[in-house]
């Protein structure tokens, strides 16, 4: 078997040596088409690049880093695989790398991107769980080290993002459930130094107002996004004299906890409490009952984070450098029928 290389890649599409070369090189004087088409064919030759001739031609490390906390989100949490994987399938399509990077909460955050930033290990950040008044965006903006950020923030300084509107997804929820007839409706929003929390607060307070629906401060409960935290809070609510009828949760892992919990407590999701979610996971399908939830496009989102962050790697010029999305409700059955 013949190896692959520049020559046999352009004798197979039919482009100059130079044409596949900058392609693969990821240099912005090549069209998008032509590229694609060079980087199926490169594949389907497994043609395998020498990374460090090309890194001392553009300049750059082929590698684009992500930094989480190892006291917040987990790899194996399935938003943030299919995050992930949306994000490393892009950057791999374009001869990147994602590097993956953790902090303890013993270590300055800022002092581990000012590592990373002042060691040259990467040519941009995707920055994931946007704070209400970000530090990390502070201090990126006074770099020259391209970003994007999964979420908008309070901050005042420019800068690229993706979003998912949040304020209309908890609306449609919120709005879901009151058509089904339920009016206890309790809500555990995130922390709220996530940015996302206070969207997601607002969309739930305005629609219960719109229906002239009083809320009962008692079924508001921050929780922490895990599972457990979703049972510990569920446990609370069900121990209420006047429990509620639905229970609204911050993701869809909270609401798994939740569920086991009514479960226990010799309950049906559903018919006795609806239970809701967000994020809309895999597993959000497969479980029974099936939880209904706000989906938002979460491996397309990563994906266009790593390909709006690539841009700015090139220097191109972003034609949407704000993009805000809208979610859908996903109804299972884990919300019940109207309500007798």
């Amino acid at each position: 078997m013949s190896v692959a290389t520049l020559k046999s890649i352009a004798k197979a599409t039919g482009f100059s040596i130079t044409t596949i070369s900058r392609a693969l090189g990821g240099f912005d004087d090549v069209n998008e088409e032509t590229r694609q088409i060079i980087i199926k064919e490169a594949h389907n030759q497994g043609y395998e690049p020498n990374l460090q001739a090309r890194a001392l031609q553009t300049r750059r490390t082929q590698t684009v880093g992500l930094i989480l906390s190892v006291t917040g989100p987990r790899f194996h949490d399935q938003f943030f695989s299919e995050f992930m994987a949306g994000a490393g399938n892009a950057l791999t399509d374009s001869g990147f790398d994602l590097l993956l990077s953790t902090h303890s909460s013993h270590d300055s955050e800022i002092d581990h991107y000012r590592k990373i930033v002042a060691g040259k290990r990467v040519d941009g950040l995707i920055l994931v769980r946007a704070r209400y008044n970000d530090q990390r965006i502070h201090y990126l903006s006074q770099t020259q080290m391209p970003f994007v950020v999964f979420g908008r923030t309070s901050n005042l300084e420019d800068y690229v993002y993706i979003d998912v509107d949040g304020t209309a997804g908890q609306s449609i929820l919120t709005q879901h459930l009151i058509d089904l007839g339920h009016r206890r409706i309790a809500f555990m929003p995130p922390p709220v130094d996530l940015m996302f929390t206070h969207f997601r607060i607002q969309g739930f307070r305005e629609t219960m107002a719109r229906n002239n629906i009083a809320i009962d401060e008692a079924l508001i409960l921050e929780t922490n996004l895990t599972e457990q935290g979703g049972a510990e809070r569920a446990r609370s609510l069900l121990a209420l004299p006047d429990r509620p009828t639905a229970i609204m949760c911050g993701n869809d892992l909270m609401a798994l906890g939740v569920m086991n919990i009514i479960q226990e407590y010799g309950l049906h999701v559903g018919s006795d409490i609806a239970v809701g979610g967000f994020d809309d996971i895999p597993l959000a399908e497969h479980i029974r009952p099936g939880l209904t939830t706000i989906h938002q496009p979460i491996y397309v989102i990563g994906q266009q984070a790593a390909q709006t962050l690539l841009k700015m790697v090139r220097g191109e010029k972003l034609t949407n450098p704000s993009v805000l999305i809208k979610p859908k409700l996903i109804t299972r059955f884990s919300s019940g029928t109207v309500r007798v």
